[in-house]
């Protein structure tokens, strides 16, 4: 349980992280808008991305994992999707928020495996 709390903080993170260096992704609010976020991210890649990623395990090993990049912009257009304080303006950004996104929860998850 305090991994996945551990996880949810992290998603926090790496969502200001992302808003902090790509132009174009934009949170309107603060700490609660991002913990809100963190935290509809957090259910999504352990509830929604699961059975995605079983689905397309064909394209996954195609491509040599690329795929997964494209399973989390998924997860992460349907925060923007969800909420009406995420922005995400174009492609790019939501390719680069991903990319920040997922750098920033490997290394938490990696942080949380420690403490579990």
């Amino acid at each position: 349980m305090l991994g996945f709390l551990i996880r949810i903080l992290g998603n926090s993170v790496a969502i200001y992280a992302a808003f902090s260096f790509v132009p174009g992704f934009v949170i309107n609010g603060g700490i609660k808008e991002f913990l809100l976020a963190g935290i509809l991210l957090g259910f999504l890649n352990k509830i929604v991305k699961p059975p995605i990623k079983l689905l397309t395990m064909p394209l996954i090993i195609l491509t040599l994992g690329l795929f997964l990049v494209v399973i989390n912009a998924l997860m992460l257009w349907l925060v923007d999707y969800t909420f009406n304080f995420v922005i995400i303006e174009s492609i790019t950004a939501l390719v680069w928020a991903t990319i920040i996104v997922a750098i920033v929860n490997a290394i938490m998850a990696a942080f949380s495996k420690i403490i579990d």
